[in-house]
């Protein structure tokens, strides 16, 4: 009995999310920032979804990519966010084994898509600023569709070893995950082996997209940069930093909350696991949520179509 016991812990249906460790009494009340940054981020990506495909002028190379950010956004919220809230509400901290690997590859690709699509959008910027009289030429549509499918592609394989590293792994310690979602590190911990090559590799992977993707985004703005202190007049090198201004801020929306959640997960031994959890969750929500806030305000286009009814 007990080998039939111990045989069946060793590959669990099921894993149990505790939600956020410390803080269960405030679940519900922790929900609702939660559940309304989800809801703008909802409405938000699907109303720059609406705005560019309605809008003609619109259907150019930046707007593209904006596109494939705001998708990527809704799919990255919607492969957590149902089932935190479920727990928060509901007290539904079962999630099956397969079913929680599928989260873990949906959250970890997307985020990699997203980083890519960030260094697409820096390109752009470049092309438009630094060579605009070849930039219809150089990202035509059928270059903006290879660019998109790479990046899917880069994303969807790079990350494909992680839940299939995970799935191997003997589990005989506990199925409890002490994590909103089943973060990967959160997972493949619970495992009774060594998991030097799910850590090793998914550092090589962080450093490697992050790193590349970074650095090729500061490349592009040190061109852009110097194509913009060329400019004869003030006013010219003001509306082209205005032009760069939403990307720029999204590429501070989205890596700065990553960061802080990397430093803390890997060197933050003394702080809480709370705050563990809360950085990760941010870093899933915040930059859903700015991303369309930030086009939306910042990009006049987008603006003048969103206030055109109203303006009537």
């Amino acid at each position: 009995m007990a080998d039939f016991n111990s045989t069946d812990f060793i590959n669990p249906s099921t894993f149990i999310l505790l939600g956020i460790p410390g803080l269960e009494a405030a679940h519900v009340w922790i929900s609702i920032p939660f559940c309304t940054m989800y809801i703008i981020a909802i409405l938000g990506n699907f109303t720059i979804l609406f705005i560019v495909k309605t809008e003609p002028s619109l259907h150019v190379p930046m707007y593209y990519f904006l596109c494939m950010l705001a998708v990527t956004d809704l799919v990255l919220t919607t492969s957590i966010l149902p089932k935190m809230l479920s727990i928060f509400w509901f007290n539904s901290r079962e999630i099956n084994f397969i079913a929680c690997l599928t989260q873990l590859y949906f959250s970890l690709s997307f985020s990699t898509m997203e980083s890519g699509i960030l260094v697409a959008m820096a390109f752009d910027r470049y092309v438009a600023i630094c060579d605009p009289l070849r930039h219809s030429t150089t990202l035509t549509n059928p270059i903006v569709a290879k660019i998109g499918l790479a990046l899917v592609l880069r994303g969807a394989i790079l990350v494909l070893p992680y839940p299939f590293l995970a799935r191997n792994w003997p589990y005989c310690r506990t199925n409890i995950i002490p994590h909103t979602y089943c973060e990967h590190i959160a997972v493949v911990k619970l495992a009774c082996a060594d998991i030097r090559v799910s850590s090793y590799y998914g550092l090589s992977v962080a450093f490697f997209v992050i790193g590349l993707d970074v650095f090729f985004i500061a490349m592009s703005y040190t061109q852009i940069l110097r194509a913009i202190f060329r400019l004869p007049t003030k006013d010219a090198r003001l509306k082209t930093v205005g032009t760069c201004g939403s990307h720029l801020c999204v590429i501070l929306a989205s890596y700065i909350p990553a960061l802080f959640s990397f430093l803390t997960h890997r060197f933050g031994h003394n702080v809480a696991l709370h705050v563990h959890v809360l950085m990760a969750n941010m870093y899933h929500l915040l930059p859903p949520m700015l991303n369309p806030i930030i086009y939306g305000v910042r990009t006049q286009q987008i603006r003048d179509t969103l206030l055109q009814p109203f303006t009537h």
